[in-house]
Parts: C-alpha cells; sequence; structure tokens
C-alpha cells in the first residue's frame, strides 16, 4: 500500500483510463488503419504510466518537508519507504519506460520518437527538482505534460500510418486529439495553481516561488478566476459549434451537465474560497471536470453512431 501511495496509483489509472479511452472509444469506431496492435498500444499506455509514476516518486522524495507541512498524512519516504529505496524505484521506473518507448518507436520505424519518452522523464525530474519553485512555469510544465500524454495517442497510432490518401481524415482526428489536449492543459493548469494555495503554507517555509506566496491567497484566487472564465468561454463555444449544429444534442446536454455546469460552480466559489479545505474541494471537482470532459469522447462516438 505505500508502494501505491508513493506512485499515486489513482492517478495513474485515470491517466491509463484516459489513453484507452481514445484509443477504443473513439481511433477504433473510425474507419481507419491504425499504427499500433492491441498489445503494442498496451505497451505506449504502460511506458507512459511508467514514467508519470517516477515522476511522482522524485516529486515525494523532493517534497518530504514541504508535505510534512502541508499533507503529513500523505508523507510516504521515511515511513515505511526509504529514501534510498525511492531512489532505486524512480531509476528502475524509468528505465523500464523510456525502453519500452524505445521499443515502440523502432517498431513503427520511427526511432526518433523514443526521444520522447527521454524528453518526458527529464523534464519531469527538473520539474521535481528545479521547475516546481519557478512561479507559473512549474504550473505551466505539469499541465503541458499532461497534454502531451494525449497527443502521445496521435502520435504513435496515426502519425505513423498517415499517407497522401487519408491525411484529411487522419489530420481530422488528430485535430480532435489536439482540441482534447488543450482542455486538459487549461484545466489541469489552473488546478496546479490551485493546489499550490492549498499547499502555501508548506511552499512558504520551504522558500519556494509559487504565485500564491509572491502575492498572496486572495490575489491568486482572484487570478484563477479570471483565467477559469477562458476555458468556460471556449468550452461553450466549442459546444455551440461541434455539437449543437451538428445536432448532437445528447453530448451538448452532457457537457453542460459535466462541464459547464462545474465549471461555473468552481468560478463561483473560487471567488468566496478561504481555507486550505476549500480549496482542496475546488481542486477536487476541477479533476472531476477533467474526468467528464475527457470521457465526453466516448460519449460523442456513441451519439454519432446511434444518430447515423
Amino acid at each position: 500500500m505505500k508502494f501505491l501511495k508513493l506512485i499515486r496509483y489513482k492517478n495513474l489509472l485515470m491517466l491509463a483510463f484516459m489513453q484507452l479511452l481514445f484509443r477504443y472509444a473513439f481511433l477504433k469506431q473510425q474507419n481507419i488503419p491504425l499504427a499500433l496492435t492491441d498489445w503494442q498500444y498496451g505497451l505506449l499506455v504502460l511506458s507512459t504510466v511508467l514514467l508519470a509514476a517516477a515522476g511522482y516518486v522524485i516529486n515525494n522524495i523532493f517534497d518530504v518537508a514541504t508535505d510534512t507541512i502541508n499533507k503529513p498524512q500523505d508523507v510516504v519516504i521515511g515511513k515505511g519507504i526509504s529514501e534510498t529505496a525511492a531512489y532505486n524505484i524512480y531509476i528502475g521506473l524509468n528505465i523500464v519506460g523510456v525502453a519500452i518507448g524505445f521499443l515502440l518507436s523502432n517498431i513503427i520505424q520511427k526511432p526518433s520518437f523514443a526521444s520522447l519518452f527521454i524528453l518526458i522523464a527529464s523534464v519531469l525530474y527538473f520539474y521535481a527538482t528545479t521547475l516546481k519553485q519557478i512561479m507559473i512555469l512549474g504550473n505551466f510544465v505539469v499541465a503541458a505534460l499532461l497534454s502531451i500524454s494525449v497527443l502521445i495517442v496521435g502520435i504513435f497510432d496515426i502519425f505513423p500510418v498517415t499517407n497522401a490518401e487519408n491525411q484529411a481524415q487522419m489530420a481530422s482526428l488528430f485535430s480532435i486529439l489536439t482540441d482534447y489536449a488543450l482542455f486538459a492543459f487549461m484545466i489541469n493548469f489552473i488546478r496546479e495553481i490551485v493546489k499550490d494555495i492549498e499547499d502555501v503554507n508548506g511552499d512558504y517555509n520551504q522558500g519556494m516561488n509559487t504565485l500564491p506566496v509572491a502575492i498572496g491567497i486572495s490575489r491568486t484566487a482572484k487570478i484563477v478566476l479570471g483565467i477559469a472564465i477562458i476555458p468556460f468561454i471556449v468550452s461553450l463555444l466549442y459546444i455551440n459549434t461541434y455539437f449543437v449544429q451538428n445536432n448532437l444534442y445528447i453530448v451538448t446536454l452532457y457537457a453542460f451537465a459535466f462541464v459547464l455546469a462545474p465549471l461555473l460552480y468552481f468560478i463561483v466559489k473560487i471567488f468566496g474560497a478561504k481555507t486550505q479545505k476549500d480549496f482542496h474541494h475546488l481542486s477536487t471537482v476541477l479533476k472531476l471536470i477533467l474526468f467528464f470532459g475527457i470521457l465526453s469522447i466516448l460519449v460523442i462516438t456513441l451519439n454519432i453512431k446511434y444518430n447515423a
């Protein structure tokens, strides 16, 4: 159980679910060739999960002092798992994750794609050791990495089998993945700032230069409110353009109920949020918005299938 806590298995399960959803609820339902077989795609998901797990481990190693103040119940290093053991786990996860990436890159005859896995592992390390202490940049990097985990589906499954004949269709499908990657980025970027507000006490004591440490909780909350309006408006326009105008009424109702309404709830609630408990609740709301937003790809596929 300590090991599962160390790698934050719930987040990893959500990551794997998201990638499986895009493959089997979306891409597999289109009349297109895919570059990876089922077992190869399973390896892609495994590689992504292993690298993310390694990122959580190295983050936990460097966050012991901060987490002892903010979330003492979540501290694992030194309480069942030694720092040395955690480093060994981190190295092992990265080696296997990158090795699988090399294997898959050669299978699809794109060996240069292996550099993506090395880049992800490197960025996660630099985030834990340096980038997370830099105002806004750390939040941006984490959000961008989640977006990459969406785009990597298209990079490995669509791009290698794209040719002159199917280029238009493949580009359209990749564009949809890009839309979801952008949505994931916006929501996760906001969530990372909210988590910084939640963890402000520990971050301040450790000398971290996060936004709430630099300008205070109240001002940061107002900035978050302003930023949150952007995905709300973008999502509203997207729903009108692609769902309403294409008569996808079930998807429209779903998006209003599970994406726009919770986003509006978040915007209203962040205005009056004061305590650590308030911000933890709002962080959970954003996580649910992200989950249901990603799940909409299944609703879209089913709506189109049964409307056809």
